[in-house]
């Protein structure tokens, strides 16, 4: 698993956008146990602490301490840097595990051996994320498009399209559950919207290299005219069981 957001811990934060509550529901609605679920790649608990009236005991996990150590603190939350393929969790453990806007950058294979070694066997997998970003305003909608297609072409990782193809290419070894479709919607500032783009990772890479910064432009068009924007992300879900081993039942002759 890469880690590439400890050095922007305190940015991440702040910037990036709440899970609406439909969705917690979704998941939720087939969960038959709340007893103990972990949360996997949990950054600094932007989807942790929306868990937490819900469950007895959590645990948040994530390779980055820095990370860590800005999410909220609750009383049923236990925060521990682990990678998400190893871990010392006991077997049958969780009622849910869940990723959100992380599993892209797992090892599928030791991860899954991970939930399936951990989950119970009525227990969920829920692996949630949110695509690319929409403003209503067609000329910042497109300088944005502009950006994230061009100017960062070549930057972002190789993981980026797991996104981009909305988690339906990721393998994904469960019992399937069918759930309804959502979106976050916001209201944002144009310093808000800035803080949001400059937690792309590929926008970090693209600095590594370049003398300028891909959000110029647009920061120059935002500062300029642009206030209390409408932001749309589709959100994308799946939930899963781990498959059952159906015994072969032999008679006596």
């Amino acid at each position: 698993m890469k880690d590439l957001f400890s050095s922007g811990s305190a940015l991440y934060q702040q910037a990036r956008p709440s899970y609406p509550q439909d969705v917690v529901q979704e998941i939720l609605n087939h969960v038959p146990e709340r007893s103990f679920a972990w949360d996997c790649g949990a950054g600094s608990g932007q989807f942790t602490q929306l868990l937490t009236p819900y469950f007895d005991h959590i645990v948040a996990t994530d390779l980055s301490e820095k990370q860590l150590q800005l999410a909220p603190y609750f009383d049923n939350v236990s925060y521990q840097v682990q990678s998400a393929e190893h871990t010392s969790f006991a077997a049958h453990s969780f009622d849910l595990i869940s990723v959100a806007q992380a599993i892209h950058w797992f090892d599928f294979d030791g991860f899954y051996k991970e939930v399936q070694r951990t989950l119970k066997p009525q227990g969920i997998l829920a692996v949630i994320g949110y695509g690319l970003i929409q403003v209503e305003n067609k000329v910042i909608h497109s300088m944005i498009q502009d950006v994230y297609f061009k100017k960062l072409n070549g930057y972002w990782d190789a993981e980026r399209r797991y996104i981009d193809e909305e988690y339906q290419t990721i393998p994904f070894p469960f019992e399937e559950i069918t759930v309804a479709s959502f979106k976050m919607q916001y209201q944002w500032s144009a310093a808000q919207l800035l803080k949001y783009l400059s937690t792309w990772s590929a926008i970090k890479h693209y600095c590594e290299k370049n003398q300028d910064h891909p959000l110029l432009e647009l920061a120059e068009q935002l500062s300029s005219e642009y206030e209390d924007l409408k932001i749309e992300f589709p959100v994308f879900l799946r939930l899963g069981r781990v498959k059952q081993v159906k015994k072969k039942c032999f008679m006596k002759k």
